[in-house]
């Protein structure tokens, strides 16, 4: 198992980023905020006025190479809203991203597991062709909230790791 970020250490959340639909003139808000509890929040607002609706957070390029054939591991509490998890393998702003849907429970610390056979290619949220992810090219990582889900979104963060298939 390796460790990518472990958010019981409050200063795990300050390498990651807010990116909102201001880039397109919406106003929704969002931000991985460190708690005093042993976790961090992936928290705010998403508003559909002005053709908005989502709000994201994107690591900083990640310190370690992952394997191959890695599965990703994050330990969430949810709000009942579904969520993605956002895989990058290059360096471009608003390139090609992997995106993987999830809902984890309410109320509840649960396991979330993603192996490359789940992530789907997209460009600016929508499916496009592309080669399948290679975990090994991964550059940074991500959570986004979108699908007009409008109002207050809360999503608990205790860690995420990867593991190698067998």
């Amino acid at each position: 198992m390796m460790v990518v970020f472990d958010f019981t250490d409050p200063t795990a959340a300050t390498a990651w980023y807010a990116i909102g639909d201001q880039v397109m003139g919406g106003c929704s808000s969002g931000q991985l905020r460190p708690t005093n509890h042993g976790f961090a929040v992936f928290e705010g607002v998403v508003s559909l006025a002005n053709n908005g609706g989502f709000a994201s957070v994107r690591s900083v390029p990640l310190a370690q190479r992952l394997p191959p054939r890695a599965v990703f591991v994050i330990e969430a509490r949810g709000d009942g809203k579904t969520y993605r998890f956002v895989v990058r393998t290059d360096a471009a702003f608003d390139g090609l991203a992997y995106q993987a849907t999830f809902t984890p429970a309410p109320n509840t610390w649960q396991t979330c597991r993603f192996a490359a056979a789940d992530f789907v290619p997209t460009f600016r949220g929508r499916p496009v062709p592309a080669p399948p992810l290679r975990t090994e090219a991964t550059t940074t990582v991500g959570l986004m909230i979108a699908g007009k889900q409008a109002g207050p979104f809360a999503l608990a963060l205790r860690r995420l790791v990867v593991l190698t298939e067998a």
